[in-house]
């Protein structure tokens, strides 16, 4: 099906894409990170949260194969995690675009003033890191480093400190 939504996802399952810079992270770092949080053994219950990784080209899968040996090993049980050849991948609808952030309406509002077009805010690295930490998702250690670098009002710094304690 194409351009699938959340109420008519078709056969199509939900996942992410990372872009990333590979002078930054490898994509052996990041697959370290994925297995670092992910049961491979968990039993797939449903085609749109199956538990899949979704290669690009022949050099990340084979990246991925070569490190399933290993979680085999590690885990001691066989990985269910399914392989695939990304074919299409579709953005989720606007409203799940930094769902976080956008539910927080004055951060998001302060956002959005450097990032007035969507596709913008959508694409916006400053946006994903703030949709991280207001999911709960921040190194306090580094939060406070790069405080000063979000441009946020005296307001929108209180806010986003409140998500990190």
């Amino acid at each position: 099906m194409e351009n699938p939504t959340y109420q008519r996802l078709g056969d199509h399952s939900e996942t992410i894409q990372i872009d990333f810079d590979p002078a930054v992270i490898t994509y052996a770092e990041i697959l370290e990170f994925f297995w670092s949080w992910h049961n491979p053994a968990a039993i797939q219950w449903s085609r749109q949260y199956m538990s899949a990784i979704f290669y690009h080209d022949q050099l990340q899968h084979k990246v991925i194969t070569e490190r399933i040996a290993r979680v085999e090993q590690e885990f001691g049980s066989q990985v269910n995690t399914e392989i695939l050849p990304l074919t299409v991948f579709y953005l989720a609808e606007d409203y799940h675009q930094k769902y976080f952030l956008q539910n927080e309406q004055e951060l998001a509002h302060e956002i959005k003033r450097y990032y007035p077009g969507f596709k913008d805010f959508v694409d916006s690295t400053a946006a994903a890191r703030l949709n991280g930490i207001i999911g709960g998702y921040a190194d306090p250690d580094l939060l406070e480093k790069e405080l000063d670098m979000y441009g946020l009002s005296p307001l929108g710094l209180e806010i986003l400190k409140r998500y990190t304690k």
